[in-house]
């Protein structure tokens, strides 16, 4: 298979029309634990003319031993980033599609407290459905990119950045309730996870109503 190496055509073609690029890209979607995070990493034209960080891919197409370092070096490229979470309990109560909008929405005003106004960027956001503006509410202009975790740089960076940190948030849950095995399964459904949730139930980190139908009684 032919590995895509994300470039920064796009952009640095947004770049001549808006002073900064703030990438958006959501890790734990489908996990049946944990949270979702919604990873930003902002660029500007300075940066933008920089050489893309070596190693940087969507996440999912780098090796986790690699992504700690590689991680590390998009976030000293990008001019800023920061993630914002949305809990198990949130997901449950409003859903999966607004619990990406609040996260991406507090992962954008966390870049405030850094001094960027978000209102002055565009949004590239990674797919095809804007979940951020019926959260945020207008003033900020949001591109869906399908596949912009595979093509653009930024979102990327803003893939590698919040998948290594929601991974290792669930190794520290792992701890509190071991028998989900999350260093193994990071909150997925692999045929592990299911089996312990049969016999054992949900745990305060589960999203209930993503819980398949035989299992257990909350504890």
């Amino acid at each position: 298979m032919t590995v895509v190496e994300p470039r920064l055509t796009l952009e640095r073609r947004m770049l001549r029309e808006h002073p900064l690029v703030i990438a958006c890209d959501e890790v734990g979607r489908g996990a049946l634990a944990g949270p979702v995070a919604v990873g930003v990493a902002v660029v500007d034209a300075p940066r933008a003319r920089k050489r893309v960080p070596e190693g940087l891919r969507d996440s999912k197409l780098v090796p986790a031993h690699k992504r700690p370092d590689v991680a590390a070096r998009a976030a000293e490229w990008a001019m800023a980033t920061a993630i914002g979470w949305c809990d198990a309990g949130e997901i449950d109560r409003i859903g999966i599609i607004r619990a990406l909008g609040t996260a991406a929405t507090r992962a954008i005003a966390e870049l405030r407290g850094l001094g960027i106004v978000p209102e002055d960027a565009i949004v590239i956001l990674d797919g095809n459905h804007d979940y951020i503006t019926p959260v945020a509410g207008p003033g900020l202009t949001v591109r869906p990119v399908v596949k912009a975790d595979r093509d653009c740089a930024s979102a990327a960076a803003a893939s590698v950045v919040a998948k290594v940190a929601r991974d290792e948030l669930m190794v520290r849950l792992h701890d509190e309730a071991p028998v989900y095995e999350w260093t193994r399964n990071k909150g997925y459904a692999s045929a592990e996870h299911r089996a312990a949730i049969r016999s054992h139930g949900l745990s305060s980190h589960h999203r209930s109503s993503w819980a398949i139908a035989d299992a257990p009684t909350l504890f």
